[in-house]
């Protein structure tokens, strides 16, 4: 009886290692399952990232085009104003330089 007893306890044993051992193989396979998404997670994470910093950058290049469009025309515009004032003022110099060289 303490024989069979004994051969149950180590059987018992031996089954249990054996599910330890099972288990641990389990937990490591789906550790590397685990790490394997993981990683292609982040490779696709990053080349989303990558693709809107693209989208981005040529947002931000139409923006600054626009904005030195707008620039250039309101300079363009500004120079013109001026252009006709100075053509206005060289005109009424002009007057005044005749006026007085007619009266001297």
């Amino acid at each position: 009886m303490l024989a069979d007893n004994l051969k149950q306890i180590l059987a018992t044993e031996y089954e249990a290692n054996e599910v330890k051992r099972i288990i641990l193989d389990k937990s490591k396979k789906s550790i590397s399952q685990a790490k394997a998404e993981g990683e292609n997670t982040i490779i696709e994470a990053r080349s989303r990232a990558d693709q809107e910093i693209v989208r981005l950058k040529q947002v931000a290049d139409q923006n600054a085009m626009k904005a030195a469009t707008d620039l250039a025309s309101s300079t363009a515009n500004r120079l013109a104003t001026m252009h006709a004032r100075s053509e206005k003022r060289m005109d009424a110099v002009a007057e005044r330089i005749f006026e007085r060289i007619r009266s001297v």
